[in-house]
């Protein structure tokens, strides 16, 4: 078995035919049929089944087919690390990041990058929850990911900053002109809610706070994206809870913000399954720099698993 095999293999199913797999490798038919014979001999049995029109994967193909990506993935990872070994002038960085950082922290992180790193192609991969980059990480898709501190990471975990979750508000509000409210004080407000909110301990963390101060939040709408709750919120639908760093730094121009009281943060982190080095280890300590810094104490908000 080799790592050609399972790349060719991959296409196959990717592409759902043997004739459009050949043309998107580069290679004949027949030599692509040849390696995937070669690899099912070596597994013990077929993986792919042959149909009139198309191809689709036997029992022991789906049982392959998640091994097979991240030996790829780890290969491509693998020769990206040897060459960001030599230095951070060349080669490319695959960094993860949930939403909120993809959109609030990282452009600027990203801008200061390339102007100090200008050969040094990025790629970056955002996803919604905490847990689908983590599960994205680990499979190897990226070299570093940016989000919360993994519950149980067995790779190199390094402390980047905090992330302050802020109540927003429109301009002609009646707390507008505050700094601080307390939840009890928004206990008879509607509530614009995400479904990019983090759980806390198997629970919602709105519905988490909202219970503690005595209330269930009353829900008004609910988005996909945090970045769609914030605008609905300073065009007055509804309170909502966003990253500090996505609204003031990226979509909260017209609107008002307020830190809770006490205020909710919690700790983020870079994450690799190896100890970032050359390229990888810059762009960690670029982003410990630039990380915004949190304006008021802190209050853990707890750990986070969406």
């Amino acid at each position: 078995m080799s790592l050609r095999q399972m790349e060719y293999f991959l296409a196959v199913v990717d592409e759902a035919s043997f004739t459009r797999a050949a043309e998107a490798l580069h290679v004949t038919q027949p030599a692509l049929s040849h390696q995937i014979k070669a690899l099912e001999r070596s597994v013990g049995g077929a993986l792919l089944e042959r149909m009139p029109r198309g191809v689709r994967l036997t029992p022991m193909g789906r049982a392959f087919r998640p091994h097979a990506e991240r030996a790829v993935r780890s290969a491509a990872q693998a020769r990206r690390a040897a060459r960001a070994a030599a230095g951070a002038e060349g080669g490319e960085l695959h960094v993860a990041a949930v939403h909120s950082v993809a959109v609030g922290v990282l452009p600027d992180v990203f801008a200061r990058w390339r102007a100090a790193h200008p050969q040094v192609l990025l790629h970056l991969h955002e996803y919604a929850t905490t847990q689908a980059l983590e599960e994205e990480v680990e499979r190897g898709t990226a070299d570093l990911a940016v989000g919360p501190a993994p519950a149980e990471w067995p790779g190199t975990v390094v402390p980047v900053g905090e992330e302050e979750a802020v109540l927003v508000v429109p301009f002609d509000d009646r707390f507008a002109g505050r700094t601080t409210v307390t939840l009890p004080e928004l206990a008879d407000r509607a509530w614009i809610r995400c479904a990019m909110e983090p759980v806390v301990h198997g629970e919602r963390f709105l519905d988490r706070a909202c219970g503690r101060a005595g209330f269930r939040p009353r829900t008004a709408v609910w988005t996909e994206h945090t970045s769609t709750a914030v605008r609905m919120a300073a065009a007055g639908v509804g309170v909502c809870v966003a990253p500090s760093h996505i609204v003031r730094g990226a979509v909260g121009e017209d609107c008002a913000v307020l830190s809770h009281e006490p205020s909710w943060t919690r700790e983020m982190t870079v994450f690799a399954r190896v100890p970032p080095t050359g390229a990888a280890e810059a762009f960690v300590e670029l982003l410990r720099e630039v990380w915004p810094k949190p304006g008021t104490p802190a209050t853990a908000v707890g750990d986070s698993r969406a």
